[in-house]
């Protein structure tokens, strides 16, 4: 199952549940309407609810399924947005796949010991078809990273790696842009990933399926393939890197995991090729979707 947010073309805001057959959505205010259930008004309500609200969630779908009423909106016709707010922590993986490494520093291209956490400011979140800004008068290399991202479904404090599944509550697209100068230029690496609309995130999010899943990862540029990759070829695999980021943080409902980038970023290039007014990056994952940004000024 699907969902995400958006915006009907009279402004109103909400969430609802994606089908890719009919490329349609079932906005959730219009199901509570029509079938009289108590869903949450927005995916951040959804997330704490936990499993009893996916249970409702689904309860009312079936209802939908055996007596369709609700009116479903073309995905053509509305606007997709961030799928959560912009107060969540969005927490990133450096150098998770072999031929990343060694594009990054062909000279020092050894395998991390432990995974490279950092953050990117929730202020830095935008949704699909929103520009990403070249911030002209601070950096002058922005960058492109297509990424799996996990949503964490629930408090989450020293979890097993082998119950970790259990703690997430769905899958999503995260294009870590990134200002290669800024990020050379400062130690940490906070500010080169944390300006505003450096986190392209959604369109939507994978959820109902608690199993490990390998999903495939392409980034286009212009409509050039530029990334190809495996989360089967991650370094450390999803339960590691939460069981390890949970020994030390309290992991919240909402919080987002981006899991790296494979080889092909612009930075790899010889020459670079970083992005530039008028491109377009979109990243699609296996079951998740497209997330499509122009790049502007």
């Amino acid at each position: 199952m699907k969902v995400a947010t958006f915006t009907t073309a009279n402004g109103f805001r909400q969430w609802g549940v994606i089908d890719d057959e009919t490329q349609t959505i079932l906005g959730a205010a219009d199901l509570e309407e029509a079938y009289f259930s108590f869903l949450p008004e927005t995916l951040d309500e959804l997330i704490r609810e936990g499993d009893e609200g996916i249970l409702q969630l689904a309860s009312t779908l079936q209802k939908h399924r055996e007596t369709p009423i609700a009116e479903p909106y073309r995905l053509s016709e509305v606007t997709l947005e961030a799928p959560l707010t912009m107060n969540k922590n969005v927490i990133c993986v450096g150098k998770n796949y072999d031929e990343h490494i060694a594009e990054f520093d062909r000279e020092k291209a050894a395998v991390p010991e432990h995974p490279i956490f950092f953050s990117k400011l929730p202020t830095s979140v935008i949704g699909p078809g929103k520009t990403i800004r070249l911030h002209e008068d601070t950096t002058s290399q922005v960058d492109y990273e297509g990424e799996l991202a996990i949503i964490i479904g629930k408090r989450a404090s020293h979890i097993p790696a082998d119950e970790v599944y259990d703690h997430i509550f769905g899958y999503t697209i995260v294009n870590d842009v990134t200002a290669r100068d800024l990020q050379k230029r400062h130690s940490q690496w906070l500010l080169g990933k944390s300006l505003d609309t450096f986190c392209p995130m959604g369109p939507a999010i994978l959820i109902g399926d608690k199993q490990p899943k390998t999903f495939e990862i392409h980034t286009y540029v212009n409509d050039e393939l530029r990334q190809t990759g495996s989360t089967a070829d991650l370094i450390f695999d999803i339960p590691t890197l939460v069981s390890t980021l949970s020994r030390s943080i309290t992991l919240e409902p909402g919080d987002v995991i981006a899991t790296g980038t494979p080889a092909g970023v612009g930075m790899g290039f010889t020459p670079p090729r970083f992005l530039a007014d008028d491109d377009k990056v979109s990243i699609t994952i296996s079951d998740i979707g497209t997330l499509e940004n122009p790049v502007g000024r």
